[in-house]
């Protein structure tokens, strides 16, 4: 029995069934994995092209015109608008020129009224066409492509566009023009958010509602920019410092003895000698070099009446700058309401020597006043003191009540930038704010995208003289033509406001063209 045991050959051991449910029941569980990945990877495929076959808002040029085509006519427009504007202001001041040499003839004369080493504007006509026009076409170009990749119309798109286009701001060369263009921009900025919180009722300043309001802040910044002026003349853009100079009676040696002076420092005797030898009242001025204070004697030698010297200062001032004055209205508002210039060219050219005129006045008071200011100290005083300019500039800053009320709210928004720069300067001078690189292009770049915010959601926040400025000239494409009929609902109330704020513009032309066919550019050839 043991040797059949032996002789038999045992059978192999049967696998056990344990193990073969195990791997069945894993088998069946990566087959259910499986399957639900791929539902999952279906599900996701059917949500990405239900969202990619959503309609997308419709863009604000009409159908027929591609986006592209769009971004580049709106581009070229605004770069020959702001060429012309700047050539034409060129040709006029040369033509003033000329008039004022009594050279009539060469009125007629291109080759002395447009001549290349008379009148040196191409650079920088083209430098503004490149900031004004790519501003505009980037914009609109932006706009359409987040409307296609977001899907969707919000302030958000609105805001990315203008940051984005703002990179524009590089066109300009100097650093100081940049600068002062984005100080602008932050004041225009902090009054749309000022005037939205202020309708909202969440915010206003104590003393909103006075009337003279504007006023106070022109005379607060004036004040700041002749003080800056007059003690630290480095703190200004040096176009804005000539201006100034060209513009006053006094001469540059004399505001660098004051500055000396309020200082402590020695008074450059020699310079100041080299100056007054020209001046027929020379050898009866006493010159020091330590002087407590500089006489009338020294600030204005040619006569030595102070009264006289007022009066001359602001007829001279006058002339100097009705000119200036005259082209920087007359022109604007040829180019920019071309037809309407064209309806009644008399009215046109009598309003732009009215505005002019008024203007020129203005500024003439200031630097009368300003000098009369100054003149007064030294007749009351026996020392000088740096105080003595800031209030004097803030007393000359009074002037501007002989502007319209509407102006006055735009010059004071107008030199508030430039005592911010002033400010700015001084501080970063002495190292109390960083001194970053190209700080002012990322400004720009941020208010421009506040400025489109506002623009387009909140337009009555803005001044009516911004508003219809980047709409006319900036973004003409946006409201001056009539709305096609898939304008988005920005665009769409844009025209709605504007025809409930001028009913009587309305009503004059009942039996005429609408005003956005009237003086739409665009219906030009040519533009």
């Amino acid at each position: 029995m043991a040797s059949a045991q032996l002789g038999t050959p045992s059978s192999p051991p049967s696998p056990p069934l344990l193990d073969s449910s195990d791997d069945e029941r894993r088998l069946r569980e990566a087959e259910d994995r499986l399957r639900e990945a791929i539902q999952e990877l279906q599900r996701r495929q059917r949500r990405a092209a239900a969202c990619w076959q959503s309609p997308c808002p419709p863009c604000d040029h009409p159908s027929d015109e591609s986006c592209v085509a769009h971004a580049i006519g709106n581009l070229c427009q605004s770069f020959l608008l702001s060429y012309g504007v700047r050539v034409g202001i060129g040709i006029l001041l040369r033509a003033f020129k000329l008039v004022r040499r009594q050279s009539y003839s060469s009125l007629l004369d291109l080759k002395q009224l447009v001549s290349e080493k008379d009148l040196i504007v191409r650079e920088e006509a083209c430098r503004i066409g490149l900031l004004f026009g790519g501003f505009t076409g980037s914009y609109h170009a932006l706009r359409c492509l987040l409307r296609k990749l977001r899907r969707k119309e919000t302030p958000i798109n609105a805001i990315l566009a203008g940051s984005i286009a703002g990179l524009s701001i590089l066109a300009l060369h100097d650093s100081n023009r940049r600068r002062t263009l984005a100080l602008y921009l932050l004041a225009r900025v902090a009054q749309c958010a000022y005037n939205s919180a202020k309708s909202k009722n969440k915010f206003h300043f104590w003393g909103s509602h006075w009337r003279h309001g504007d006023s106070l802040l022109f005379v607060l910044a004036c004040a700041q920019i002749m003080y800056s002026f007059v003690m630290r003349p480095e703190s200004l853009p040096k176009s804005y410092q000539d201006f100034i100079q060209k513009t006053g009676p006094v001469a540059q040696p004399v505001y660098k003895a004051v500055r000396d002076c309020c200082r402590g420092f020695p008074v450059n005797v020699a310079l100041l000698s080299a100056y007054l030898s020209e001046k027929k009242n020379f050898n009866n001025i006493k010159l020091e070099e330590f002087p407590s204070i500089i006489p009338c004697s020294v600030i204005h030698p040619d006569t030595s009446s102070c009264l006289a010297h007022n009066a001359n200062a602001t007829s001279a001032t006058f002339r100097k700058t009705f000119p200036l004055y005259f082209s920087l209205t007359f022109v604007p508002f040829v180019v920019l309401h071309l037809q309407k210039f064209m309806d009644t060219p008399a009215r046109t050219c009598w309003l732009a020597v009215k505005g002019a005129v008024r203007s020129t006045s203005f500024l003439s008071a200031f630097v009368g006043i300003f000098q009369g200011v100054i003149c007064l100290h030294r007749k009351i005083a026996s020392k000088d003191h740096k105080l003595v300019y800031w209030i004097a500039g803030g007393l000359s800053a009074l002037s501007v009540l002989i502007e319209k009320k509407a102006r006055r709210g735009e010059l004071a928004l107008y030199v508030l930038p430039r005592a911010g720069d002033s400010l700015w300067y001084i501080l970063v001078n002495r190292h109390l704010l960083p001194d970053i690189k190209n700080a002012e292009v990322i400004l720009f770049c941020m208010c421009m995208g506040g400025i489109m915010y506002y623009l387009e959601h909140e337009p009555e926040t803005m001044a009516p003289f911004l508003r219809g400025l980047i709409r006319r000239f900036l973004a003409s494409r946006i409201s001056n033509p009539g709305p096609p009929s898939n304008r988005s609902a920005p665009y769409t109330y844009f025209q709605t406001l504007d025809a409930i704020k001028k009913p009587k513009l309305q009503e004059s032309s009942d039996a005429k063209a609408s005003p956005s066919e009237k003086y739409n550019l665009e219906s030009i050839p040519g533009l």
